[in-house]
């Protein structure tokens, strides 16, 4: 019997792993940290407008790898949907529709929160609301598998969506333009836009590669052209 290729399996789909081990990790280090520790490492990752303005990079990063709760429900969330997403985009596809989402997600939910509290409509306290996990993340992953993944891809995503949805409520408050509900919805529409556009970008290549393979004399003179 053939033996699996671990190392394809694991190159092939390692963002989907790297980014699911670190989340892991970082959750194991959260919950071996005293109450004390993990109140000011949730407010340092937090997302919030008053982080976002003076250490933009960390809290966009670290907020990815931190949860405030169900944490143990978050590693079978991702790998749901990034196992799906990486399979259909490849690696480095993945981490960039990934990372808009997560970017994009965030700065248009905090961005709205900040153009509101300038304009007295949101206490000046809301700059510093607590903004951290990695649902905008997955949120884009599974929109790219949702559309454009295997069947069983598509099953995985569909049933992630559906848990988020009605278990996790990530909608709840959206008319009242609630950060979460706000990102989670820009996420979304990153994953379906950046992720339809590196689909298309990613087949373009290969048909062109099939043809530069099934025609070398062609393709040679196209390049002495």
């Amino acid at each position: 019997m053939r033996q699996p290729d671990l190392k394809r399996i694991f190159t092939s789909y390692a963002v989907a792993w790297l980014y699911l081990g670190g989340f892991i990790a970082a959750e194991v280090i959260y919950a071996l940290l005293p109450p004390g520790h993990q109140t000011a490492l949730t407010g340092w990752a937090s997302t919030n407008v008053h982080n976002l303005s003076h250490d933009p990079l960390g809290s966009l990063v670290a907020s990815a790898f931190v949860t405030q709760g169900s944490a143990w429900a978050w590693p079978v969330l991702i790998a749901l949907a990034m196992f799906g997403a990486n399979g259909t985009l490849g690696n480095w596809r993945t981490a960039v529709v990934c990372a808009a989402g997560q970017v994009i997600g965030t700065l248009v939910s905090e961005g709205i929160v900040g153009y509101r509290v300038a304009r007295g409509l949101l206490p000046a306290a809301d700059r510093y609301l607590v903004d951290v996990g990695p649902s905008y993340v997955v949120m884009s992953a599974i929109m790219v598998a949702l559309l454009y993944g295997s069947w069983l891809a598509r099953a995985a995503a569909a049933l992630d969506l559906a848990l988020l949805v009605f278990v996790g409520n990530i909608f709840g408050g959206l008319s009242s333009l609630d950060i979460a509900a706000v990102g989670h919805l820009t996420a979304m529409i990153v994953g379906v836009v950046g992720g339809s556009l590196l689909v298309w970008q990613r087949r373009r290549q290969h048909r062109q590669r099939r043809g530069l393979g099934g025609n070398p004399a062609g393709a040679g003179a196209g390049q002495a052209s």
